[in-house]
């Protein structure tokens, strides 16, 4: 497998610069000018300037020395910051790719690639559940798309995306994925079989731990291949449900309610 790494540097008031940035950087001094090297790089006027401002602010000095005239309205150049930047955020990237692929011989075995080590690491989402699994179908119409995630040999995770948001992530048969889910989103039904609902996702499982409080409950259900899924209800529910530790249930949710993220 072919390692690639990506660095995103940022700062707790500005948002990250990464390798879309920096490519826009590099288009504007290719092309000679900030028209141009937005256009190369498939952006607006006005994204590309947002952009280059936002690197400026990050990295305190200019990174490109603009003038009147030239070729497109105007000329741009790269300022030796401009220049020192592009460097060295090529050396880190080629940097952080060695390193993880000296890191790919210790993970044989254990079904964990560097892919799934980065992910893990350093993905961060407010949603309770977030479950790694591989694109199964996508049935798709000219504005949206239902794809499917299989999580688990027992369970499948449908989410409803737009078809514009299946093109933009690159989603195919067969890619890995991470389907997030919240969990206030989820109701639990107990019993092995799905109610009779409208909800897409009916996924079966038994009931881990059932933590109640006084207010509120969260029922940990096993779904298979070492995947739990976690619904939070009212107290009252959960009383109402009376389910405990080895029962089953069905975890049901809504497949607009759930959202697929890449690595």
């Amino acid at each position: 497998m072919s390692i690639e790494a990506t660095v995103t540097l940022k700062t707790k008031e500005i948002s990250g610069v990464g390798r879309d940035r920096i490519r826009l950087l590099q288009a504007v001094a290719r092309e000679g000018s900030i028209t141009a090297g937005a256009k190369a790089a498939g952006l607006s006027y006005k994204a590309a300037w947002d952009a280059l401002d936002a690197m400026t602010n990050l990295f305190g000095r200019p990174l490109l020395e603009t003038r009147t005239g030239g070729k497109a309205g105007g000329g741009a150049q790269l300022t030796p910051t401009g220049v020192k930047v592009i460097e060295a955020f090529g050396r880190l990237e080629a940097e952080m790719a060695r390193v993880f692929r000296n890191l790919e011989p210790e993970l044989a075995g254990s079904g964990i690639t560097p892919i799934n080590l980065v992910s893990g690491f350093f993905m961060k989402t407010s949603a309770r559940n977030a479950l790694r699994g591989v694109i199964t179908d996508i049935k798709a119409d000219t504005l949206s798309a239902e794809v499917a995630v299989t999580v688990s040999p027992e369970t499948t995770i449908y989410a409803l995306l737009t078809a514009e948001s299946v093109r933009s992530l690159g989603l195919v048969v067969g890619r890995e994925a991470i389907v997030l889910i919240k969990a206030p989103f989820v109701m639990i039904a107990p019993g092995h079989q799905p109610p009779l609902v409208s909800a897409r996702n009916c996924v079966r499982g038994i009931v881990r731990r059932a933590d109640i409080s006084a207010v509120n409950a969260e029922i940990v259900l096993d779904i298979g291949g070492d995947k739990t899924l976690a619904a939070s209800v009212t107290a009252r529910s959960a009383d109402d449900l009376k389910l405990a530790p080895g029962d089953p249930a069905c975890a049901v949710f809504d497949a607009a309610h759930v959202i697929v993220a890449i690595d």
